[in-house]
């Protein structure tokens, strides 16, 4: 069998026994839908990289059935707005714009679901999600709930530490013509693919396929790479820390990436708070200063799109005028000397400096830029 089979297999005999009462049809669409678009993709796959698309399906599969198979539509859609609306950046985010906004009666629910039928009528990713999921069934409720699923896994995934719903609205801010926002009947449910919104050969239905600009971040790498390069980033930083700080700091790391407070680690753990918070001060001085900088820094440059040769450190073009105006005339020489691709020796030879100093003196431009970027985020 080949990869692709074996897969498909696997996610039917999960179906069959989470839900021996699901027919046979739904349990094809939602294969087909897991396994996406280009299933002939997977064949050429290393074993690691199928593991991580593997745990994309398994989060997706978990999103579907936690929140919306089998449930009401109704219902199924409360369970979208309650999800994304208890994401902490996003709802300060959105409190703060509404205070200062003249909508200031309006919640933080209603602004969520405007934002997400932005998405739905501009996103290209989404809009080849739906295009997708009418192809898998022709089942409306069906349709809905995996819709809705593919609603929250797309709108929760991390961009540089936030979601990336957290930029959709700002985006959405952006493009309202005027200073409050577009009303939205609360009684009003988002428009989903069903047979109102289909695709027809006569083209009657909605259409959402209207030409919009799309963030930086989505232009070039694919989610399954930024998955794929994040892992590796984890697992090596892993490693680093359990060889040179010791094994307590890779439990934190662990709990705190599933997301615990510092109490609830030191509960966990069984440690002092205030050993809790020497961890949490070490990992960060390792990540930040240690193994970004010397030990994986062109993985972690890739991973965050920080790298100076393909993303200016990750900066703008006015927080590059504004790093380059913060900076020495020697770190202005060793930028043009990285990006003219000259190595560090030949960098030491033309400035005469000892390899340590230039280090030195790159770890300040990289902090500088970090800083920056932290300041306007």
């Amino acid at each position: 069998m080949t990869k692709v089979d074996e897969l498909r297999q696997w996610w039917h005999n999960i179906l069959m026994e989470d839900y021996t009462n699901l027919g046979e049809e739904s349990r094809s669409s939602i294969v087909s839908w897991l396994l996406g678009e280009s299933p002939s993709r997977l064949e050429n796959l290393t074993s690691k990289e199928l593991d991580v698309v593997k745990q994309g399906m398994e989060f997706r599969y978990r999103i579907l059935t936690q929140r919306y198979l089998r449930v009401n539509p109704n219902q199924a859609y409360r369970n979208l707005i309650d999800r994304l609306g208890k994401v902490v950046i996003l709802r300060n985010k959105i409190a703060t714009w509404v205070s200062m906004s003249r909508d200031r009666q309006r919640a933080v629910a209603d602004v969520i679901q405007e934002c997400i039928q932005e998405m739905l009528n501009s996103d290209r990713k989404i809009q080849k999600e739906i295009k997708w999921i009418d192809q898998c069934s022709k089942n409306s409720r069906l349709k809905n709930s995996l819709l809705l699923s593919a609603i929250e896994e797309y709108s929760l995934r991390p961009i540089r530490n936030q979601p990336l719903l957290a930029y959709r609205f700002v985006n959405y801010l952006r493009s309202q013509e005027r200073g409050g926002m577009t009303q939205v009947p609360r009684a009003e449910m988002l428009r989903f693919i069903s047979e109102e919104v289909g695709f027809d050969e006569n083209n009657n239905s909605i259409s959402l396929l209207e030409p919009r600009a799309i963030e930086e971040y989505q232009k070039n790498v694919e989610w399954e790479e930024k998955v794929l390069l994040r892992r590796l980033v984890q697992e090596k930083f892993e490693n680093y820390l359990e060889s040179n700080v010791g094994e307590d700091a890779l439990k934190w790391l662990k709990l705190y990436l599933q997301g615990y407070t510092q109490n609830s680690i030191a509960d966990i753990l069984k440690f002092p708070i205030k050993k809790v918070y020497r961890l949490r001060e070490k990992v960060s001085y390792h990540a930040l200063k240690v193994f970004s900088l010397r030990e994986e820094p062109e993985l972690v440059a890739n991973w965050l799109k920080t790298s100076l040769e393909e993303h200016n450190l990750g900066l703008t073009l006015g927080e590059w005028e504004q790093l380059w105006e913060s900076i020495t005339p020697r770190q202005r020489q060793i930028i043009e000397n990285v990006k003219a691709g000259k190595n560090l020796e030949e960098i030491c030879q033309e400035l005469k400096l000892k390899s340590t100093q230039v280090m030195k003196e790159w770890d300040k431009i990289y902090l500088t830029a970090q800083n920056i970027r932290n300041s306007t985020e």
